[in-house]
C-alpha cells in the first residue's frame, strides 16, 4: 500500500524546510565533493508568492521531502532544491513534488520549465525524463560544469 503524500506550500524558512534543505545539502557534498560543484544558493524571495513556491511533503505527519519553483524571467521557471528523505524515495513522493511544481509553474504563466541535476543521480535523471523533461544546453550557473545535467520542459501557461 502506498503512502498518504500530503504537500504543503511552506516558508523556506520554516523548521521543516530547513531540515529537509540541510540533509539535500549533506547529500550533494558527499556526492560531489569537487570544489565549486554544488549550488545551494535559494532565496525567500525567490519562492514567494507570484515569483515561486516551495513545498514540504509529508507523510503521516512527518516531512520527508521538498521542492521549489522560481521564475527566471517572464517565459521561464526554474525547478529547485528537490529532494525525498532516502527512506520515502521510490513510494511517489518526487512524482507527487514534480507534478505540483509544474503546476506552480502554470500558474506563473511560464512556457518552459528548467532545472538542474547532477550526472551521479540516475534516478533524479530518470524521474525527469518519465516527467517529460528532455536535455538541453546547460544554462545559468550550471555552464561549464561537466557534472551538471540540465534539462527543460515545454509547458502551456495558465
Amino acid at each position: 500500500m502506498s503512502a498518504v503524500i500530503e504537500l504543503r506550500r511552506t516558508d523556506l524558512d520554516s523548521d521543516a524546510a530547513q531540515h529537509l534543505i540541510n540533509a539535500l545539502n549533506a547529500e550533494l557534498t558527499a556526492l560531489y565533493p569537487e570544489e565549486g560543484v554544488n549550488y545551494f544558493r535559494l532565496d525567500a524571495e525567490d519562492v514567494r508568492p507570484g515569483r515561486g513556491a516551495f513545498f514540504v511533503a509529508y507523510v503521516a505527519g512527518a516531512p520527508v521531502g521538498c521542492g521549489a519553483v522560481r521564475l527566471l524571467d517572464r517565459h521561464t521557471a526554474e525547478i529547485k532544491r528537490m529532494y525525498v528523505a532516502p527512506e520515502m524515495r521510490r513510494q511517489g513522493v518526487a512524482r507527487r513534488l514534480l507534478e505540483a511544481l509544474e503546476r506552480e509553474a502554470r500558474l506563473l504563466a511560464v512556457t518552459r520549465i528548467l532545472l538542474e541535476t547532477g550526472t551521479r543521480q540516475p534516478e533524479a535523471i530518470a524521474l525527469y525524463l518519465r516527467g517529460g523533461f528532455s536535455a538541453t544546453t546547460p544554462f545559468g550557473e550550471y555552464k561549464g560544469s561537466p557534472l551538471n545535467t540540465c534539462m527543460e520542459k515545454q509547458v502551456g501557461a495558465g
